[in-house]
Order: structure tokens, then sequence, then C-alpha cells
């Protein structure tokens, strides 16, 4: 596809991306922050590096990809030397990590000690420190990945001693709610966790992001606590499956 048949989507990103950026800001003033401490993430799913790469020049920093297959399919064609941070954020199966250990910044979806010691056996070959969150089933639903909230704890012990990763923090995706109050919930228990590990101190656990909140609910999440958005519709258009 030329450049030319992505013109109107380009319009739209740099639109869609103001508006975001604009939210963004608002929701950070009303919680009481800057809006320079709210991370946006696009989420880049099914998206052609093209429009990810117009996204970039529009001045986005970090993008988002579910799968490993896909990432590395995009990954010669992306912008990277514009310092774009390149992150995991879907479910990843052990025997994939070994084609991106190298090549991102954040792996956000870490929910057993299996993933995490795998991560860390690899990152340790290769000299590095993998920055990791941790996936939390806020909801606890079954079609979604992510541990327990009550097993959290104990996850957290296992993984801190491991040697090629740093914990960073924690990722949620709260069920979907018909009531704004019922999502805060979700949001402002995910929120007290990390306010609370943090709290405790622990060697190799920094409480230094809280991804939580997507297009359509990015706002309440920032008001809720949270330090990094995932936003993909919003900001590129409906997802085209046919790609």
């Amino acid at each position: 596809m030329t450049e030319k048949c992505f013109e109107e989507r380009f319009r739209d990103v740099e639109e869609n991306y103001k508006v975001i950026t604009n939210r963004i800001a608002e929701a950070a003033v009303r919680s009481g922050r800057k809006p320079e401490d709210i991370t946006f993430l696009a989420a880049t799913k099914t998206v052609p590096a093209e429009v990810i790469n117009h996204a970039i020049g529009c001045g986005l920093r970090f993008i988002g990809e579910n799968r490993v297959q896909e990432f590395m399919d995009k990954y010669e064609k992306i912008d990277w030397d514009k310092g774009v941070s390149g992150q995991i954020i879907g479910r990843l199966q052990t025997n994939k990590v070994k084609y991106i250990i190298d090549k991102v910044d954040c792996i956000q979806s870490v929910d057993s000690v299996k993933l995490a010691k795998e991560i860390s056996r690899l990152a340790e070959k290769i000299g590095r420190k993998m920055p990791v969150l941790i996936e939390v089933n806020i909801g606890g639903e079954e079609s979604k990945g992510g541990i327990e909230k009550a097993a959290l704890p104990e996850l957290l012990e296992e993984i801190a001693v491991l040697p090629g990763i740093q914990v960073n923090g924690l990722m949620a995706i709260p069920p979907i709610c018909a009531e704004k109050s019922a999502l805060c919930n979700y949001f402002s228990q995910m929120h007290q966790s990390f306010i609370d590990i943090r709290a405790k101190k622990i060697d190799n656990v920094f409480m230094n992001c809280l991804s939580m909140g997507m297009s359509s609910d990015y706002a309440e999440a920032i008001e809720c606590g949270a330090t990094m958005v995932r936003i993909g519709s919003s900001l590129f258009g409906p997802r085209d499956y046919t790609r």
C-alpha cells in the first residue's frame, strides 16, 4: 500500500493524537498530577508500520504489541531511531520470549514464575535486566490472563530474586462495566495494591508504572492513579482483522 493510500488515515491519526494527549493532560490535572506524569502507549495490534510511524512523527514514543509474530513482522519497519520504546502487552508464551528478549524495553504481561524465570534466563544470557510488569486479573475473569490479586504477594516474592528481570510495576485490564463507579472500583483496587507494594520496599521491586486504561476508559484510569494508558482504536481507528 502506497503512502497516498494512507493519507486519510494519517490525518485521522494526527487529529486523534491531539485529542488523546489533551484528554490525558486534563485527566492528569484532575488527579492532582502533571500531564508528563502519564505515559501514552499506543496499542498497535493490526496497525500497519506506516501508520505507526506517522504517529511517531506526531510525538508518540511508546508502542505496545500483543503478539510476538506481529511485533517481529513490523520490527524492521518501525522508526526506532526516534527514541521509541517497544513493549509486549499481550499474553506471552515462554517459547516466544527468545524472539523479543533483545528487542523490547518492557514485558507487561508477566503472570507466572515460569514465564519470569525464562525471561530472566534469556536476559542474563545477553547481559541485560528486563523490566517487567505483573499482570493482575483484577476481575477474576477466566478469559483473561493475569494472576489473581490475592496471589500477587507470593508471586512477587518468588520472582523478585531473579537476576535477569526488574519488576517495574503492575498491569491490568478490568472487566467491562456498565457503571462508571464499578469500573473505577477496579482501577482503585489496582492503585491501592500498587501503593501497598511500593510501601513494602521489596528488593528488585519498583512500583514505577501502573499500566491500566484503554481507549474506552483511559481518563477514568488516570483519575484513579494510572501512570500509563494503552490506547489503540481511539488513536488508529477500528482494528482491521483482515490484515
